[in-house]
């Protein structure tokens, strides 16, 4: 029996074309899962099949080169939006689909060609160090008093790992990688953030309002600011990339102070203060005081946490039940927040004086990752409970560094510290090392961004959210590939002195 052929030419009734006929075989499908999605969209009345097609162009497209598509996923980091199916069930679209997928094929590639790995980004310090943070939370999520939600925030880090640092390390590698990444994210970003501001026009730039006027592309106003401060180190490292006689120049100096301006209508202290501390960090790391600074800080950490903790210091600073509301006003905020009287600020004392408490429990390996809100309660101490200590919405502990103590333990809590510091201090050595000078900048403008998100970190828990946890995987892999430049064109330099001689 003879194989059926069937000609696509013949089909769209092309005779004579110079399209390549798996174009033609592309196009056809790609047409019939339309046709196919709409009807069962208009019978089923789920209006989310129409986005099989695209779904299935993506998944192509990933297939054929990742490339691209991991520079849409970084497009649509500032526009993604939080998505709840009916069962409960919550993700980021497009992101996280994004990032699975780009996981998925990312592995494929390696299995296919393990050697396109680069060894030197694997062997690499920060790398190792950060496989170590990974392989304690694997051993705690085993250890975890509840194995299941462990699980789900395990693989959640793993593909943010997978996807935004293995990935984004092995595709942003040189200068123009990432400029290309600069832009690719400022044009949606700058968009969204004038939408944002005239909204907030709208509503007088009301502090009351400021909650809503930036979704759906950000969860609250905390997060909006977060983004807006971490991106605004590489806008102005942008600024450096054009003469001043240039148009582009002028753009992107009015878009820093644009971003300035929106971060101060954000009304987020913990932005304010990230800021400044960027700012200070620029000369402490241009005059070689990290390691002064980083010793300093952390010094003043155990003297506070041992001040509070000896003999029950911390009950001296309960709040009053009565006192502790929200406040309408940003003035009264800060008034209220310097008398202990702000809610937001008291309910985040009242959960960090549960997590204390959980740990001397669970010291070794503690609760298991994602577990601080379902254990915590029998742990508080009333006296600090606020009117919305009842947490409907299911928030945790506002405080990654202690999430890490009563999650992972006193191991855990050490290891993210010690990445955090090891990161800053290799990243001042590398940038003194380094004779680029436009790579110097690239290097102070990561390190900066990183710090930013290190000081949120203090009084949040957001590092795996799309945006925040997206920069800064991103921006550690970047910092890794500039070290490899360096060494590579040291070791060009080395070869070919000797080759002179």
């Amino acid at each position: 029996m003879l194989p059926i052929r069937i000609d696509i030419k013949k089909i769209f009734l092309l005779k004579e074309t110079s399209i390549p006929e798996s174009s033609l075989w592309l196009f056809f499908g790609l047409g019939l899962s339309v046709l196919v999605s709409t009807i069962l969209a208009l019978v089923m009345d789920e209006w989310l099949l129409l986005g099989i097609p695209a779904g299935l162009l993506l998944t192509y497209q990933t297939i054929v080169d990742y490339r691209k598509v991991f520079f849409l996923l970084l497009f649509t980091l500032p526009l993604s939006t939080e998505f709840y199916f009916p069962n409960g069930l919550g993700t980021d679209l497009p992101t996280e689909p994004l990032v699975v997928g780009l996981m998925l094929a990312y592995g494929l590639s390696l299995m296919v060609n393990w050697k396109s790995m680069s060894r030197d980004f694997l062997m690499h310090p920060i790398t190792l160090f950060l496989l170590v943070h990974l392989a304690w939370m694997v051993l705690t999520t085993i250890t975890s008093s509840n194995v299941m939600v462990s699980f789900k925030f395990l693989l959640a880090k793993i593909w943010y790992i997978v996807g935004y640092f293995f990935l984004a390390g092995s595709l942003l590698k040189e200068h123009k990688d990432i400029k290309q990444l600069f832009w690719v994210i400022f044009i949606p970003f700058i968009i969204i953030t004038f939408v944002t501001v005239v909204r907030h026009a709208g509503y007088g730039f009301s502090f009351e309002d400021v909650k809503y006027v930036m979704r759906p592309c950000f969860r609250n106003h905390v997060l909006y600011a977060a983004i807006l401060a971490i991106f605004l180190p590489f806008i102005v490292l942008s600024t450096s990339w054009f003469k001043w006689r240039n148009i582009w120049k002028w753009i992107l100096i009015g878009s820093a102070l644009f971003f300035l301006i929106a971060i101060y209508l954000s009304y987020t202290r913990t932005a304010y203060i990230a800021v400044m501390i960027a700012f200070g960090s620029y000369f402490v790391i241009r005059f070689k005081l990290l390691k002064i600074a980083s010793l300093a800080a952390l010094i003043m950490l155990f003297i506070g946490i041992f001040y509070v903790m000896n003999d029950n210091k911390y009950m001296d600073y309960a709040p009053d039940f009565e006192k502790t509301i929200t406040h309408n006003q940003f003035d009264d905020l800060v008034n209220a927040t310097a008398q202990g009287q702000d809610v937001s600020t008291m309910e985040r004392v009242y959960r960090w004086v549960a997590g204390m408490q959980m740990s001397k429990k669970e010291k070794w390996t503690g609760y298991g990752p994602g577990n601080f809100y379902f254990f915590y309660k029998p742990f508080a101490v009333t006296a600090f409970e606020t009117y919305v200590s009842d947490n409907p919405e299911k928030s945790g502990i506002h405080s990654y560094y202690l999430m890490m103590l009563t999650d992972q333990g006193v191991p855990g809590a050490l290891i993210f510290l010690g990445l955090t510091f090891f990161i800053l201090v290799y990243g001042e050595m590398l940038y003194h090392r380094t004779k680029n000078e436009e790579r110097k900048r690239i290097i102070m403008t990561l390190l900066l961004s990183i710090i930013i998100i290190d000081a949120f970190l203090l009084i949040n828990d957001m590092l795996e959210t799309d945006k925040v946890g997206a920069f800064y995987f991103m921006n550690i892999a970047m910092l890794i590939n500039l070290d490899l430049l360096n060494k590579k064109e040291a070791q060009q330099q080395i070869t070919t002195s000797q080759t002179d001689s």
